[in-house]
């Protein structure tokens, strides 16, 4: 059974690869750009030219939504009917916690697509990863020393993405078992932001602020400073509200049930990534 993962360079796409790869499954990765390894094809979800050697093959797909596409019924929906149409017999969704009652955010779009009229689907709605917080807001943290999401004091059940690799990498693996299922997949906590900040800080070592920006503040900060897309703002914006409207708390058994094991802590997942915050030594003159 050949699996196409598309944002297989992303990260939870590189770690459903390597899970796959792991397995001995035989894995195909999307890229946008030009392929250089065998396993390796061209994809790019608003370029129809790519689609068929793509899904040439394929069984089963693991679909991330690209963070700049906020239409995805323009831009998305038309390449996952296509997969159908050429046979793919079930997608795997990188979805988000919540999506089922958020209906702003476009992974809830997705999901009732995929219901209506995809293939068999598993939808992993995972809560808000671990390292968005070494990737996204690497910058603010190990520069700024700051945290500058509109969170409020809402929690949020950070989840490890190796887990949601794990959990998804199953679910492509057994569509019998998991075709038709929604896992939500969180870590084993829910954590405010100012909590968040006292354990960066107490792995490195510095105060770590969070000031609880609005709306508006954040906005600026995440185009002008971050470097975000618009469309992407206004996506990270809706997730960052329903932590601040308490919705982004819940925690479930998913991982344990799919996994057989307990989800890792944002504390160990601080631990190791924490070389992402550390700040070059100032050279002496």
């Amino acid at each position: 059974m050949t699996i196409l993962v598309t944002g297989a360079t992303g990260t939870v796409g590189s770690a459903v690869v390597r899970e796959l790869r792991d397995a001995g499954a035989d894995v195909r990765c999307a890229t946008r750009g030009t392929p250089t390894r065998p396993d390796e094809v061209r994809f790019d979800v608003t370029d129809p030219a790519t689609w068929p050697e793509a899904f040439a093959g394929v069984e089963a797909m693991f679909l991330v939504r690209p963070p700049a596409i906020g239409n995805v019924r323009r831009d998305l929906l038309p390449a996952v009917a296509a997969a159908r149409d050429a046979g793919v017999g079930h997608v795997v969704f990188l979805s988000l916690q919540g999506a089922e009652r958020n209906k702003v955010v476009p992974h809830a779009t997705v999901e009732s697509w995929l219901r209506e009229s995809g293939p068999d689907w598993t939808f992993v709605r995972a809560s808000f990863f671990c390292q968005n917080l070494s990737t996204t807001h690497r910058t603010d943290i190990r520069d700024r020393d700051e945290i500058l999401v509109p969170a409020g004091r809402g929690a949020t059940a950070f989840v490890d993405a190796d887990d949601v690799a794990a959990v998804a990498a199953a679910a492509l693996q057994d569509r019998a078992g998991h075709a038709g299922r929604a896992w939500t997949v969180t870590g084993p906590r829910a954590l405010t932001y100012g909590e968040v900040a006292q354990i960066l800080g107490a792995e490195l070592g510095r105060t770590i602020d969070y000031p609880r920006p609005g709306l508006l503040r954040y906005a600026r900060h995440a185009r002008r400073t971050l470097g975000m897309p618009w469309p992407m703002v206004a996506v990270t914006a809706a997730i960052y509200t329903t932590a601040r409207l308490g919705l982004a708390a819940g925690l479930s058994e998913d991982v344990r049930t799919v996994l057989g094991r307990a989800p890792r802590d944002l504390t160990d997942v601080v631990h190791r990534d924490r070389d992402a915050w550390l700040r070059a030594p100032t050279k002496e003159t």
